[in-house]
């Protein structure tokens, strides 16, 4: 760091000179203590030296150390001069390098957020086709990334939280639901296609809104709510040509809209909110743990005991064998798990609204490659739709960035 000094005249030239002792006290500035001040002619302490070269200028430089603070100086032509340090600033490339990294990191954790999302979709609807227990599926995939968990706690490559009562408290509700979140969008993709319930899903954004704004007191401006109008528009053009339409898909997958952005939004109010709460992976942890916990008995109720040789056979009978059913299975969890806990990584990074525009982007990278995959018909007006729908949370982003939402007013 630089530093510049700035000579400026403290008093005006014409009053009288008063003398340096006596009763006349001088001043100084209180972050500087000197123990002795002598009368100055030519040199001032501190290494400055200080000449007289007209009425109206001087100069004083420094030539043994730096100042952070104004000193006094006295002279015959003037009556005292204040030496001012200033700061100059230093170059900005490290604060530019670090953004640039972090912006790096963000984008990749992007982009492997969609890879995992487009795996787990096309894996997931293999299986749900051939084995249609959406709550025996969803129960296993929450234990694949239970013992994931258990792992990674068990080789120390992440520290276990040691759970208080209040954290247990507040991380229920959020369980409660991720685990409603997931059983409604595996029942949806169970019942219609996996372009569908991603087109409705997209109106995730509008859901955002509301409950950021009923949970974070955060008001969002005219425009950004005039951008969800094209959402919820292009989301009911598309529902209403659907050719897979159905009634428990379309709620399901509406009703994942609700819990899933609620879900996020209280995550993020618990990550800010204590000074001792949980990091994002362990509070992902927790969450997953405990929907297990919650889930394993409700699909035995729901389902019953689906998991016998018997109904592994009867999959293997409509296209996909045992072997195979099992594989994908694995790899829907590892998936889910996987995606999920990156998702709650950048939920901790960026805001929820921009993590549910990019999550709407997603939505477009999962539906093209559904389509492309499983070969979805798709009409005209369907397609418009979805382009509507998406163009709509094109334009929420652009809003979301131009400006930023309003806090609720006390």
């Amino acid at each position: 760091m630089h530093t510049a000094f700035a000579v400026s005249l403290s008093t005006p030239f014409l009053n009288p000179q008063k003398l340096l002792y006596g009763n006349s006290i001088p001043r100084f500035n209180p972050t500087l203590k000197l123990t002795s001040f002598r009368q100055l002619q030519t040199s001032c302490s501190l290494g400055f030296s200080c000449q007289k070269t007209s009425f109206l200028s001087s100069s004083c430089q420094c030539f043994k150390s730096q100042i952070s603070s104004s000193i006094i100086c006295s002279n015959y032509g003037c009556h005292s001069l204040r030496v001012r340090a200033a700061s100059v600033p230093e170059s900005t490339s490290e604060n530019e390098t670090s953004d640039f990294v972090r912006i790096t990191q963000l984008g990749a954790m992007f982009g492997i957020w969609y890879l995992l999302n487009i795996y787990f979709n096309i894996f997931n609807k293999q299986v749900l086709k051939v084995y249609p227990f959406p709550a025996t599926v969803t129960a296993f995939q929450f234990g694949c990334g239970t013992v994931m968990i258990i792992i990674m706690w068990a080789l120390n490559l992440y520290h276990r939280p040691k759970l208080t009562r209040s954290q247990l408290a507040a991380i229920l509700p959020l369980a409660v639901m991720h685990t409603m979140g997931n059983l409604l969008t595996n029942v949806s993709i169970g019942k219609v296609a996996v372009s569908f319930t991603h087109t409705i899903k997209a109106m995730e954004p509008f859901f955002t809104v509301l409950f950021a704004s009923l949970f974070l007191g955060e008001r969002p401006y005219f425009w950004a709510l005039s951008s969800l109008v094209p959402i919820v528009g292009g989301v009911a053009l598309a529902s209403f040509t659907e050719a897979s339409f159905n009634w428990i898909g379309f709620c399901s997958a509406m009703a994942s809209n609700v819990t899933n952005q609620s879900r996020n939004v209280l995550s993020k109010k618990l990550m800010v909110n204590k000074e001792g709460s949980l990091d994002n992976i362990n509070l992902f942890s927790i969450i997953t743990i405990i929907s297990f916990i919650l889930l394993a008995p409700t699909a035995i109720f729901l389902d019953g005991i689906k998991f016998t040789p018997a109904y592994l056979q009867s999959a293997a009978n409509q296209g996909l064998n045992v072997r195979a059913l099992c594989l994908r299975s694995l790899l829907t969890g590892f998936c889910l798990h996987s995606y999920q806990q990156v998702s709650y990584m950048i939920l901790q990074m960026v805001n929820p609204v921009t993590h549910a525009v990019g999550n709407s982007v997603k939505r477009v990278v999962v539906i093209v490659s559904s389509v492309i995959f499983f070969q979805t018909p798709l009409s005209p007006i369907n397609s418009l739709g979805t382009a509507l729908a998406l163009a709509g949370v094109f334009l929420y982003s652009r809003a979301k960035q131009i400006i930023k939402p309003m806090p609720k007013a006390s």
